[in-house]
C-alpha cells in the first residue's frame, strides 16, 4: 500500500511508545505513570459527564479547565492553551513557533518525539550534546538558532535545570521561543512559569499524565505570552477544534483542584524514588541524580540490555534505549509503588547473583 503514501510519508521515521505488555502478574516500569490512580474527586467528575449531555460537542475552548489551570498557577487564562496529552501540544508548538529558517536546537539526548515533530513538519534542528556527566549546559545554547526546546528534568536522564539558567538562556535568546517541556517538573525541578510574564518568548508545556494520574485522559497544556498562545490556537483550528472531550474537560479540572491528592501522591513518589537509588546504589548501580519520576541506571559490569532482557524474565518491565550508543549501558525505571520497586530489586539482587557465578 506504501505506493499511495505521499511523498513526506516515506521519509518519516515514527516515534516508539513505551511497551504496553498484555501480560499477567506484572511489574510494568517502563512508561513513567503514575503508580497511584487519580484523585476520587476525578472518578467523581467523569461520572457526572455520563449523561444524555455527550451528544453535545465538549467546549472548544476548554475554558473551565483553562480557568483552573490559570487559577493554579496564577496566570490569566489567555496565558493558557491545552491540547489532547502534551505530546499535541508540543506539536502545535513545533508547527506554530519553532518552524523558521534557521534550525532549532534540542538535546542529542532527550525526548525523542522531537525529531519525529521536525521530520513531520520538515524543521531544520541541531543537536547539542549533553555534558559528559548527561547534563544540560544552558551555555552550549547560545548561538544562533530558530527555536530551542528541552524537557525540564531532561528525558530519559531525569537530571534537571536551575531556572536560574534557564533564565540566562531567555535573556541570551530574547528573538527565538524557547520551549520548556515539564513534563516531569513536579517530582523535585522548578518550574519555569514564573518567568513567563518577563519573557514573552518562553512557552512551558505540562502533562496531567505523570504527576496527577491521568495518562488515560490525555491532557496537556501550555502556558506562556497570550501572542504565543493565539498561535498555537490558530494552529489547533486549523488541525482539530475539539481536542479535549468532555470527560477529559472535567476530569483534568476536578485533578487540578484536589491539591492534597497531587501533593500527597507525588511527595511518596519522591520519597519511594530516593529509596530506590539508595538500593541500586547498594548493589553497585551509578544512578545520574534525578528530580523526576523515574530514574536513569546503570552498571558497570552488565550491559543495560541484558539487565532488561532478564527482567522481563521475571515480568518486571522497565525502558532501554538501544541509541545513541551513550546512553544504551542505562536502563530507564519508573518509580512504582514501593512494593513494586521492593521486588524490582529483590529481582536485580537475585540476577547479578546468578550473572556474578558465571564470571
Amino acid at each position: 500500500m506504501s505506493r499511495f503514501w505521499s511523498p513526506v510519508t516515506h521519509t518519516l521515521t515514527p516515534y516508539v511508545p513505551g511497551e504496553q505488555p498484555k501480560l499477567a502478574n506484572l511489574v510494568k516500569l517502563n512508561t513513567n505513570e503514575s503508580p497511584y490512580g487519580p484523585s476520587p474527586k476525578v472518578i467523581e467528575a467523569l461520572h457526572g459527564q455520563a449523561t444524555e449531555g455527550l451528544r453535545l460537542y465538549p467546549d472548544p475552548n476548554s475554558d473551565a479547565l483553562r480557568q483552573a489551570i490559570a487559577d493554579y498557577h496564577g496566570v490569566q487564562r489567555d496565558n493558557v492553551f491545552v491540547g489532547n496529552g502534551s505530546d499535541e501540544v508540543l506539536a502545535h508548538a513545533f508547527q506554530a513557533l519553532l518552524k523558521h529558517d534557521l534550525p532549532i536546537l534540542f538535546p542529542d539526548i532527550s525526548y525523542s518525539f522531537y525529531p519525529v515533530y521536525c521530520g513531520l513538519y520538515d524543521i531544520r534542528f541541531t543537536q547539542v550534546p549533553l555534558t559528559e556527566s548527561f547534563q544540560i549546559n544552558v551555555d552550549d545554547y547560545m548561538r544562533p538558532n530558530g527555536g530551542i526546546i528541552f524537557p525540564n528534568p531532561n528525558a530519559p536522564t531525569g537530571c534537571p535545570v536551575t531556572r536560574n539558567d534557564i533564565e540566562r538562556l531567555l535573556q541570551a535568546n530574547p528573538d527565538s521561543v524557547v520551549v520548556i517541556d515539564e513534563a516531569y517538573v513536579d517530582f523535585g525541578a522548578e518550574s519555569a512559569i514564573s518567568l513567563v510574564q518577563r519573557y514573552p518568548q518562553l512557552l512551558v508545556v505540562h502533562t496531567l499524565s505523570k504527576s496527577r494520574g491521568l495518562a488515560g485522559l490525555r491532557v496537556g497544556f501550555a502556558i506562556g505570552n497570550a501572542e504565543l498562545i493565539a498561535g498555537l490556537n490558530r494552529v489547533k483550528d486549523s488541525f482539530n477544534s475539539y481536542p479535549l472531550d468532555k470527560f477529559a474537560q472535567a476530569g483534568a479540572v476536578a485533578a487540578m483542584q484536589d491539591q492534597a491528592y497531587f501533593d500527597e501522591t507525588r511527595q511518596h513518589i519522591i520519597r519511594s524514588r530516593e529509596q530506590l537509588v539508595a538500593d541500586l546504589t547498594r548493589l553497585g548501580f551509578i544512578v545520574l541524580p534525578s528530580a523526576a519520576n523515574f530514574v536513569f541506571a546503570r552498571h558497570p559490569q552488565y550491559e543495560g540490555e541484558r539487565l532488561t532482557a532478564q527482567l522481563r524474565e521475571r515480568s518486571i518491565i522497565v525502558r532501554h534505549f538501544r541509541n545513541p550508543a551513550r546512553i544504551a549501558p542505562f536502563m530507564r525505571i519508573t518509580i512504582g509503588t514501593d512494593e513494586q520497586c521492593h521486588t524490582l530489586i529483590t529481582a536485580l539482587t537475585d540476577i547479578l547473583q546468578t550473572m556474578e557465578t558465571l564470571i
